[in-house]
């Protein structure tokens, strides 16, 4: 029987040095990055109601997340749910690396820093109460495809952890089936038997995970007695309400374009852009000197093989559309873009270091690469620092209306109080700068956190001792068109809050009706 400490070693041993580059690089840079967030308490809008939540998400289609979420506790404890979250991601990483079979040092450690500085990464570290089960997500999307690769009928376990990915967090799909998408051509280029057995091994893990993420889904849904929510779309999948066929694909190739060439994420500024362009031209040099030498095979199949790759990779990129036309596509669900980035960088390592040519090949994808993961990390935190200031305006603003609800006449513990939510923005200055940068990172812009009457609600209790009355929404439905309500000021103009036949009213918005 082995000691603890042989026990350990043994392990250790065991574990190919590229994985442990490849978890320890994710794991160091990902410290790096995104401490600033795991050591602070910075809500985003959707934070202010999830400081305790069980994560029983099912009428989403999530029914796997409170188990994923289950590992921190259900409280928002950043640095402990940052740290399972980096564990998660950094696993991840070893498997894209085996996948991909990177094997070089360079390669290996830029992988997992691509993984850990994109800026999707930032957006889910926004959302914090869930981080650590999106990353579990992950995990188990990329595990689905080694599985599958590796063993004959790996594709059976591959397919469980699919549908418990899917379970956790539908956007992780894309991720699995691009990253299946890549191995599928790196078998079709090699020299090696069974092509096609191997192929369909893939297509089985897709089919049978998705079929077994549907039928857990309804079983967890009749033993709970509740029905998908319409959030993002979910009711609607396999219902027949979706758009027109055609539509739906010429929506998803404009939006994959979109987002590739103009969405302010992939490349921000002159600097990301001549990375960009730098690590395209290697990797169309790399693929026409493999085409050229004969490597993959014989050129017309080869070149057949990257065209039909080349337009399946949008409908792969973007097949939460083809399943959800109507989601509002957000940065969350956009990881999977950095698996283009890992793809280069495992094909400029496929290269070797015996030629010259190679080595160039080499050296401008490796600094690409750099340059792109240090300015990711300044994007990252450009964002972090914005969510900070809102937090900060927003415990500002929320002091002196709740000084104000408090001196208004009729005022009492508990009186209902109806308000639409948003903050006006002609009584405040435009403080965010940082829109060029945030712009398309989902909750790190704007320049406060309240959109909705429960957000005051959560914040105030939360950060403030108060508890208040806020109505439901649908409180607002007659009042909010009268004309009294309309000439009121808004916050914090002098008649911007008043009790009416035993209501609070408190105006926020700015109205021009």
């Amino acid at each position: 029987m082995l000691s603890p400490t042989q026990g350990f070693e043994k392990i250790w041993k065991g574990i190919k040095t590229e994985w442990k580059l490849a978890f320890l690089s994710t794991f160091i840079v990902g410290l790096l990055v995104h401490m600033p967030i795991m050591l602070s308490d910075i809500p985003n809008h959707d934070g202010l109601g999830s400081l305790y939540f069980d994560q029983n998400m099912v009428t989403s289609g999530r029914f796997f997340l409170t188990v994923a979420c289950g590992f921190s506790s259900y409280y928002t404890i950043p640095w402990l749910i940052g740290l399972l979250g980096l564990v998660f991601l950094g696993i991840a990483a070893s498997v894209i690396v085996e996948v991909l079979e990177v094997r070089q040092t360079w390669a290996v450690v830029l992988t997992g820093g691509l993984l850990a500085a994109f800026p999707a990464l930032a957006s889910t570290f926004a959302y914090v109460f869930t981080l650590d089960g999106y990353m579990l997500a992950l995990l188990l999307a990329v595990l689905a495809v080694l599985l599958t690769k590796k063993y004959s009928w790996g594709f059976l376990p591959g397919a469980l952890c699919l549908a418990l990915s899917m379970g956790t967090y539908q956007a992780y799909l894309p991720f699995a089936m691009l990253l299946s998408l890549f191995a599928i051509f790196m078998l079709w280029t090699s020299t090696r038997e069974k092509k096609v057995a191997t192929t369909l091994r893939y297509v089985y893990m897709g089919g049978l995970g998705v079929g077994l993420y549907y039928l857990i889904l309804f079983v967890c849904l009749k033993l709970q007695g509740k029905e998908l929510a319409a959030y993002q779309g979910i009711n609607a999948v396999g219902s027949g309400q979706s758009e027109n066929l055609w539509n739906t694909l010429v929506k998803i190739y404009r939006d994959f374009f979109a987002f590739t060439l103009d969405g302010k994420v992939l490349w921000q500024n002159v600097f990301t852009l001549i990375a960009m362009i730098l690590l395209v031209l290697a990797v169309v040099v790399t693929i026409a000197l493999k085409l050229k030498s004969g490597s993959w095979g014989k050129i017309w199949t080869t070149v057949l093989i990257v065209a039909l790759a080349v337009v399946v990779l949008p409908l792969f990129t973007n097949v939460i559309l083809l399943v959800s036309p109507s989601v509002t596509y957000h940065l969350l669900m956009r990881y999977q873009w950095v698996l283009y980035l890992i793809g280069a960088v495992a094909l400029l390592s496929h290269l070797g270091s015996d030629e010259k040519t190679a080595v160039i090949l080499q050296w401008a994808g490796c600094l690409a690469v750099a340059v792109l993961v240090f300015s990711y990390a300044v994007t990252n935190n450009i964002a972090y620092g914005n969510l900070e200031k809102k937090y900060e305006k927003t415990y500002a603003y929320c002091q002196r209306l709740l000084d104000r609800i408090e001196q208004t006449d009729g005022y009492y513990q508990g009186i209902p109080i109806a308000m639409i939510g948003v903050v006006g923005d002609e009584q405040y200055p435009v403080t965010d700068l940082t829109f060029d940068v945030t712009s398309n990172m989902i909750g790190m812009s704007g320049d406060m956190l309240l959109y909705t009457g429960e957000n005051y609600k959560a914040f105030m209790a939360s950060y403030l001792g108060a508890t208040l009355n806020i109505l439901p929404a649908e409180a607002m439905s007659e009042m909010y068109y009268s004309e009294e309500y309309i000439s009121m000021d808004t916050f914090p103009g002098e008649d911007s809050i008043r009790v009416i036949d035993g209501v609070m009213y408190i105006k926020t918005e700015n109205t021009a009706r």
